[in-house]
C-alpha cells in the first residue's frame, strides 16, 4: 500500500514527467493530486491510465483480466517472463516492459513491481499499437475498432495467435468480468455486445473454429504445431513406452502458453503435449503424442504433458468446464496407452521426481479431477447453487480429499457466503461444518451430519474483513480475517 501511495504522488506531482503517445507533457492538471491513498486503488489506476491514455477503460480491465485475472503474482514473472497485471513481458521473445518504460517515462523496476504503474504501462503500450494502426480520436471511442490493437498487446507468435488472443478478450467483454484483486478489491466490467473490427485479421485462421483431424491424437483438439526446437521427434510408444499423463500449470494464459511454445529456439526449451483453456475448456494440440514434449525433465519419454491455462496461486483459472475437459483428455489418453487411472500415473509435475516446479499447486482439486477422468460420483450440488444467484466463488480451500470449502460473495447485496461441498462419502450423513465470521461480529456456524454439504452460512460484510473455514472428517481449514474489499 506504501508503495500505491509513492506511485499516486510520483503520477501526480510530475516528479517523473509522463509523455502521452501524441507527446505532449502530461501533468499535474491531467492526473490530479491525493491527499490520502484511494479507497479503490487498483480500479482508480485503470480509470487514471485509460484516462491518461485515452484507451477504454472496460477494454483495459478485461485485457489485464484475460492475462492475469488482474494478479499481480506478487512481482513474479510468468513463464514467458511477463510481469503484473498487464502482464508487461521482458524476454528475448518481446519487450514490452522496456517499451512500457520507454512510453511512459517509469522505471522498469517500478513497472514490473507496482500495480499502478504497470496498468499505466499497459494502457501505453496498447494505445501505441493503436497509434501504428492510424486509430483517429474518433476511432477509439469505438471498443470494436481496438480488435487489432489487443491482437497486437499479445505478442504472438503467429497472427492465428494473435485473433486467438484478441477473440477471447472480447469475449469477456461480451460476457463481462468481476475480479477479486490479491488486495481483496472488487473490480467489474458490466457485460456488452460488442462487434469487433477484425480489420487485417477477418483473414486470419480462426483456431476457436479450426479442427485438423488429421494431425491431431483427439478429435476435440486444435492443431498449432510447437517450434521444433522445443520437442523431440521419437516414435513413441515403439521407442517409448508412455505410462504416465503429468499435470501443469502454464503460468500464463492459453494463447501466451502456446505462442511460447512456439518460439525458438530459445536456451529453456519448452513444450507440452496439449494445453487447455480455463473458460471453456478448449484444447490444442502442441506437440504430436509419438514426440517427446520438453515438459518433465527425465520423464518426458514416458510421459504426455497437459498444460492448463492460468497461476498456480489462483483458484479462480481452474473452471468446471477446464476440469470437465481435461479430465475427457487424460481418459481418452490413459485409455488409447493402457495408462491406469490413479494418482501413480495421473501425476502432477510438482510429483516428477528432480522437479523443482509445483503445479499444479494447492488449488488444483485432485479429488474432483480423479473423479472426473474415473468416472467416480461426484457431488451434485455447487456452492454457487448451494448459496443461491448472485454468489460468486472468491476462495476455497480443499479439506484432504473429503470437501472443499468455498467463500463466495454476492455484489448485488455485499453478502458473503460460506458451504462446505463434500467429495466423499456423498448421500451418507457425516460430520461437516462451514462458518463465517465477519470482523467485529459473532462467528455464525452451521454443523451436523450431512449428505452432501454445510451451510450455506450467509451474513453482509461490505468493506469488511472476513474470517472463514469449515470441516469434514478429521480435516479442518481456518482463514484469517480476509477478502476485506
Amino acid at each position: 500500500m506504501a508503495r500505491l501511495r509513492r506511485l499516486a504522488v510520483l503520477l501526480a506531482g510530475s516528479l517523473i514527467p509522463l509523455v502521452c503517445l501524441s507527446g505532449q507533457p502530461v501533468g499535474a492538471s491531467a492526473v490530479p493530486a491525493a491527499s490520502a491513498a484511494p479507497a479503490s486503488p487498483v480500479a482508480e489506476a485503470f480509470t487514471r491510465a485509460a484516462a491518461t491514455h485515452d484507451v477504454p477503460r472496460d477494454l483495459l480491465v478485461t485485457l489485464g483480466y484475460a492475462e492475469t485475472r488482474l494478479d499481480n503474482h506478487g512481482g513474479a514473472p510468468s513463464a514467458s517472463g511477463g510481469y503484473g497485471m498487464m502482464h508487461l513481458v521482458s524476454s528475448p521473445a518481446a519487450r514490452t516492459l522496456e517499451r512500457a518504460a520507454k512510453l511512459t517515462g517509469l522505471p522498469v523496476a517500478t513497472l514490473r513491481s507496482d500495480d499502478s504503474a504497470n496498468i499505466m504501462g499497459g494502457a501505453a503500450v496498447l494505445r501505441a499499437h493503436a497509434d501504428a494502426l492510424g486509430l483517429d480520436a474518433t476511432a477509439r471511442k469505438d471498443i470494436g475498432r481496438w480488435y487489432p490493437a489487443v491482437a497486437g498487446y499479445s505478442n504472438a507468435s503467429s497472427p492465428t495467435l494473435a485473433r486467438l488472443y484478441a477473440d477471447a478478450v472480447y469475449e469477456l467483454l461480451t460476457d463481462g468480468v468481476r475480479a477479486v484483486t490479491p488486495g481483496g478489491e472488487t473490480i467489474t466490467v458490466t457485460a456488452r455486445a460488442v462487434r469487433p473490427d477484425l480489420g487485417a485479421y477477418a483473414g486470419v485462421e480462426d483456431l476457436n473454429r479450426t479442427f485438423a483431424a488429421a494431425a491431431v491424437d483427439y478429435p476435440q483438439a486444435h492443431w498449432a504445431p510447437a517450434h521444433p526446437s522445443n520437442y523431440a521427434v521419437s516414435n513413441r510408444p515403439s521407442s517409448d513406452r508412455i505410462d504416465r499423463i503429468v499435470i501443469h500449470v502454464a503460468q500464463g494464459s492459453y494463447a501466451g502458453t502456446i505462442s511460447w511454445f512456439q518460439t525458438g529456439p530459445r536456451s529453456n526449451a519448452t513444450s507440452a503435449h496439449y494445453v487447455v483453456r480455463s473458460s471453456d475448456g478448449d484444447i490444442t494440440q502442441t506437440v504430436r503424442e509419438k514426440d517427446r514434449a520438453f515438459h518433465a525433465g527425465n520423464d518426458n519419454r514416458r510421459s504426455i504433458g497437459i498444460e492448463h491455462e492460468g497461476f498456480v496461486n489462483n483458484a479462480s483459472w481452474f473452471t468446471d468446464s477446464m476440469y470437465r475437459a481435461s479430465a475427457a483428455l487424460t481418459r481418452d489418453i490413459a485409455g488409447r496407452y493402457g495408462i491406469p487411472k490413479d494418482r501413480a500415473h495421473i501425476v502432477g509435475h510438482s510429483e516428477v521426481p528432480g522437479a523443482d516446479h509445483t503445479d499444479p499447486g494447492p488449488h488444483w482439486d485432485w479429488t474432483r479431477y480423479m473423479q472426473l477422468v474415473t468416472g467416480s460420483p461426484t457431488n451434485p450440488y455447487t456452492p454457487q447453487e448451494i448459496c443461491g444467484s448472485g454468489y460468486d466463488v472468491v476462495d476455497s480451500a480443499a479439506l484432504g480429499t473429503a470437501a472443499t470449502v468455498y467463500l463466495l460473495y454476492n455484489t448485488t447485496n455485499g453478502n458473503n457466503c460460506v458451504t462446505t461441498v463434500k467429495r466423499t462419502s456423498l448421500g451418507t450423513a457425516t460430520a461437516t461444518t462451514a462458518y463465517l465470521e465477519v470482523h467485529g461480529k459473532t462467528r455464525i456456524t452451521d454443523t451436523g451430519n450431512f449428505a452432501y454439504y454445510a451451510g450455506p452460512v450467509r451474513a453482509a460484510a461490505p468493506g469488511t474483513c472476513v474470517k472463514w473455514g469449515g470441516k469434514a472428517g478429521s480435516t479442518t481449514y481456518d482463514s484469517p480475517f480476509e477478502h476485506c474489499g
